[in-house]
C-alpha cells in the first residue's frame, strides 16, 4: 500500500508538470504524514540529514572547476592541441573534436558542460571546413556524454554517495570504459570520413604541435593531479574536487588570464546556482530513498526478484531497459538516487559488483542524455548551434546504435570496468 501510494503520487506530480525535485520531496512527505507518525520538524531534520554527506561536497567544487574552465580559455587550448595531434588524418576535425571532448570530460565531470564548451568552438569550425552541420552536431553531442563517464564524474559521485561505494574506485573504473568509448567514436568517425571522402587538415609541424601542447599543458595537468592524487592517497575524491576548483581558478585568473577579478564573482555565482539546483534534487531524492529504505521496500523487491529465479544476465537486461526508459524522462542524478537504493541490494544479492553496477548505470545515463523528450545534451546542442531540437535529435540518432552496442559490452564484460581498480590494488 505504501509503495503504491508513494509511486502513484510521484507519477501524478510529474504528470502535472511539477519539477522532479518537488515531485520527489512532496511525494515522500505526503507518504510519511499519511502512513507514518513523524512531525514536520522530524521530516525537516531528515531532509537535512539525508543530504549531509561528506562525499556530496565534491559536487559544488567540481561544478566550480568546470565553470572556470568553460568560461576561461582552457577548452579552446585543448581543442587546438587536439587539432595539432589528430587534425591531419581523414576526418581530422571531428576526430579532434572527440579527442577534445575526452580531455575536457577528464576535467569538468559534466556532460552538458563538455558539449557547451567544445561544441561552441568546433561545430562552427567543422561547418566552415566543409562538414555538414548535422554531422558535426551529432559527433560533439555524442562525444560530450563522456563527461559523466570519464572521471571526475559528478554522476559517479552521486552514485557513490547513494550506495556507500568508494568514489575513488568508481573514478578508476570509469577510465577504461571512457577511453574505450572515445576510441570507438573516433574509429567510427574515421570510417565514415573514408567512405564519404571528408577533408583533412594540413599536418602540424613539430614546432606547431609543441606550441599547442605547451599552451594546453596546464589543463592536461589537472587530470593527472586529480587521478594521481586519489590513487597515490594524497587526497580523497572530495578533496580532489576542492583542489580542482582552486587549480582551475588559479590557471584561469593568473596563468591564462582569460578571466579577470571582476568576472570571477559571476563565474562563482553561476556555479553556485547549478550547485543549489542539483543539491536540491539530491536532498529530495534522498528523502525519497529514505522512505523506501525505512519501509524495507528494496529488500522486498529483492526477495521478489530472487523468487522469480532471475539470473544475473536476465537481471542486468531488465536493469538496462528500466534505466534507458528512465533516462529519457529524468535527470541522471535523480535517476541514480531513486533507483540505486532499489537496484543495489538486488545486484549485491546476485553477486554483481557495486562498482560494475555504477558504471552500467552511468553508461545508461549517457544514452539518456541523447534521448528525447528530456535529453539534456540535445537542448544544449540546440542552444549552441541554433538548430531546432528535431534537427539535433536527427543528428544524434545514428550514433545511438554504437552507444547501445557499447552498453551491451560494458554490461556483460565486467572486466572492462573492474580491471584498472583491481590492477591498482584498490579492490
Amino acid at each position: 500500500m505504501i509503495i503504491t501510494c508513494l509511486f502513484l503520487l510521484l507519477l501524478i506530480l510529474l504528470a502535472i508538470g511539477a519539477p522532479v525535485a518537488v515531485a520527489l520531496g512532496l511525494a515522500s512527505m505526503i507518504t510519511i504524514f499519511v502512513f507514518g507518525d513523524e512531525s514536520l520538524q522530524s521530516v525537516a531534520i531528515k531532509l537535512y540529514a539525508t543530504a549531509d554527506h561528506y562525499t556530496l561536497l565534491a559536487i559544488p567544487f567540481f561544478l566550480l572547476a568546470g565553470a572556470f574552465m568553460t568560461t576561461g580559455g582552457m577548452a579552446r587550448r585543448l581543442i587546438d592541441f587536439a587539432n595539432a595531434t589528430l587534425g591531419h588524418v581523414k576526418g581530422g576535425l571531428p576526430i579532434s573534436a572527440i579527442f577534445a571532448c575526452v580531455m575536457f570530460a577528464a576535467l569538468s565531470g559534466s556532460s552538458p558542460a563538455t558539449v557547451a564548451a567544445v561544441g561552441s568552438i568546433v561545430i562552427a569550425g567543422m561547418v566552415r571546413s566543409g562538414y555538414s552541420e548535422q554531422f558535426a552536431t551529432g559527433v560533439v553531442c555524442n562525444a560530450g556524454t563522456l563527461g559523466i563517464l570519464i572521471p571526475p564524474s559528478i554522476v559517479l559521485v552521486v552514485y557513490g554517495s547513494a550506495t556507500s561505494t568508494s568514489v575513488g574506485n568508481l573514478f578508476m573504473a570509469g577510465v577504461v570504459p571512457g577511453v574505450m568509448l572515445g576510441l570507438l567514436l573516433m574509429v567510427a568517425t574515421y570510417v565514415i570520413a573514408r567512405i564519404k571522402d571528408m577533408p583533412a587538415m594540413p599536418r602540424a609541424s613539430v614546432a606547431e604541435w609543441w606550441v599547442a601542447a605547451r599552451r594546453a599543458a596546464w589543463g592536461l595537468l589537472l587530470g593527472v593531479i586529480i587521478l594521481g592524487g586519489i590513487y597515490l592517497g594524497f587526497f580523497t575524491a572530495t578533496e580532489a574536487a576542492a583542489v580542482a576548483a582552486v587549480y582551475s581558478a588559479f590557471v584561469s585568473l593568473v596563468v591564462y588570464r582569460d578571466i579577470n577579478l571582476f568576472r570571477a564573482p559571476k563565474v562563482i555565482l553561476d556555479a553556485a546556482r547549478l550547485s543549489v539546483a542539483l543539491m536540491f534534487i539530491i536532498a529530495n531524492a534522498m528523502l525519497f530513498a529514505h522512505v523506501l529504505t525505512s519501509e524495507q521496500i528494496p529488500q522486498a523487491i529483492t526477495q521478489w526478484a530472487i523468487s522469480l529465479g532471475l539470473s544475473p544476465v536476465g537481471f542486468l537486461l531488465i536493469v538496462n531497459l528500466l534505466l534507458l526508459a528512465a533516462g529519457s524522462l529524468m535527470e541522471p542524478s535523480a535517476i541514480i538516487l531513486i533507483l540505486a537504493p532499489i537496484l543495489f541490494p538486488m545486484a549485491k544479492q546476485m553477486g554483481i559488483d557495486p562498482v560494475h553496477l555504477g558504471i552500467i548505470m552511468v553508461v545508461n545515463m549517457e544514452i539518456g542524455m541523447l534521448t528525447p523528450p528530456t535529453g539534456l545534451n540535445l537542448f544544449v546542442a540546440s542552444t549552441v548551434t541554433g538548430q531546432s531540437l528535431t534537427q539535433v535529435i536527427r543528428a544524434c540518432a545514428p550514433w545511438l546504435l554504437l552507444l547501445l552496442g557499447f552498453l551491451a559490452v560494458i554490461t556483460y564484460v565486467p572486466g572492462i570496468s573492474l580491471a584498472l581498480p583491481r590492477a591498482l590494488g584498490m579492490m
